[in-house]
């Protein structure tokens, strides 16, 4: 088969090649022989429909088929021999000007581009640590005693404070007129966990139950809620009960509801620090490793495919649409979300794909078998039941794959790290937990 390539621009490459035209038409009678026996006619009996009753309904469908794989096998086989690369999918066209017997085909694509990596010795990377303190486990305890807080009425002489849980009535207006979310019944929140705005809070504190107040409360110009950010409503609200919370104590019990058998309260901080430390280790890797991208992308040189960066963008709007399903918002797959605004994430995307694939395949830093197995069963002691979770992976080859993908992530960092200048940086607990 003659191959000719032309250069259009940097990445863009132009293959005319030939079929011959004997291929397609041997391909298509073949395939309506075989349709033939299982196709089902009025007025005929199963496999012995005439084959112009078979080419009539169905050549068109057939003649689009073989031509569409015929035309595909023939274009990988001449960019194969071209040693072309080929980044998404070609546009192919036929040409009417084909020798006698033969098709002519033009296929327009573009190619991967050639990547240069820069000095990596001469990049610099913040590497963050970070450590577990006594007081982020006393503050993991106190997030778990919450969890398992009852509450209790208090009597009617006692007012709302901070911890307690209030219900309430209430309703807001903007110049005498209500707004939509303005309003509710038995409405529940505690007080000084920041679920409601400062100002309202502070209005409910120090209520009792059966008491009512009207206040003013200025909604800040950043408030999520459009329609009424920066603007003052007045809230009339009625407190229908103040409840007071009551925290388990921090003891054995307590140690075995939270699945600790054996050690009691140091046996539940010895296992909440084991906790902490996978989740520090993950973020950790995440920081370094989002540093290290960052140097990678500044020291790299390459063009990139608009083919891929499109791809990407398809992507990223399809991930957005999901997104929107999930939170129940009505008509998601037709919501209008502009394409534009991804490009530049999409871009930048594609750039470091290519740039980490370049380096791997130099340094030959794929996944090992052993390192896949040794993520999964790390990442399996965060659940309740590790033996379950690892076999999820384990019997599923897309699975796996996300995890092979992370451990080449992984390789990449460490192999980035080991080049570059790296000045040690320590984070507090709570900054890399925020």
């Amino acid at each position: 088969m003659a191959v000719t390539v032309e250069t259009l621009e940097k990445l863009e490459r132009r293959i005319t090649f030939t079929l011959p035209a004997d291929a397609i038409k041997n391909e298509v009678e073949t395939r309506l022989k075989r349709l033939a026996r299982t196709v089902k006619a009025d007025g005929f009996r199963p496999g012995k429909v005439p084959m112009s009753v078979v080419a009539q309904r169905y050549g068109y469908q057939v003649q689009y088929e073989v031509m569409n794989d015929k035309v595909g096998e023939a274009f990988s086989k001449a960019a194969n021999e071209a040693q072309l690369r080929v980044a998404g999918m070609p546009s192919i066209s036929e040409k009417s000007d084909a020798p006698q017997g033969e098709l002519a085909f033009n296929a327009t694509f573009e190619v991967y581009p050639e990547v240069q990596i820069g000095d990596l010795s001469a990049a610099e990377v913040d590497r963050v640590t970070s450590e577990v303190t006594e007081a982020a486990i006393d503050k993991t305890l106190e997030i778990l005693r919450k969890q398992r807080r009852s509450f209790a009425q208090r009597a009617a002489s006692e007012s709302a404070a901070d911890g307690d849980r209030v219900t309430i009535d209430f309703e807001g207006k903007i110049d005498g007129v209500p707004f939509d979310g303005g309003a509710a019944e038995g409405f529940q929140f505690i007080l000084g966990e920041g679920r409601m705005l400062e100002a309202f809070e502070k209005a409910v504190r120090g209520m009792k139950g059966g008491e009512s107040k009207t206040f003013p409360l200025q909604f800040p110009e950043d408030y999520q809620g459009k329609e009424v950010a920066g603007k003052e409503a007045d809230f009339l609200v009625t407190v229908k009960k103040v409840e007071a919370q009551n925290l388990p104590e921090v003891n054995e019990a307590l140690a075995q509801s939270l699945g600790i058998a054996e050690g009691g309260v140091e046996g539940l901080r010895a296992d909440i620090r084991k906790n902490l430390e996978r989740e520090v280790k993950f973020r950790v890797i995440a920081r370094n490793k989002a540093a290290v991208m960052e140097a990678l992308v500044k020291t790299s040189e390459l063009d990139l495919p608009r083919a891929l960066v499109q791809s990407e963008v398809e992507r990223l709007v399809a991930s957005a649409r999901a997104d929107l399903k999930q939170r129940g918002i009505k008509d998601a797959d037709n919501a209008p979300i502009p394409a534009e605004l991804f490009e530049e994430q999409a871009g930048r995307r594609v750039r470091l794909g290519l740039v980490a694939a370049e380096l791997v395949r130099r340094n030959q830093l794929h996944a090992k078998p052993e390192q896949i197995v040794a993520h999964i069963e790390e990442m399996a002691q965060s659940y309740e039941k590790p033996e379950e979770v690892k076999r999820w992976y384990f019997g599923d080859n897309q699975r796996m794959g996300e995890v092979e993908a992370v451990v080449v992530e992984n390789n990449v960092t460490e192999f980035v790290l080991s080049q570059v200048k790296v000045t040690d940086k320590q984070v507090p607990f709570d900054e890399l937990m925020a």
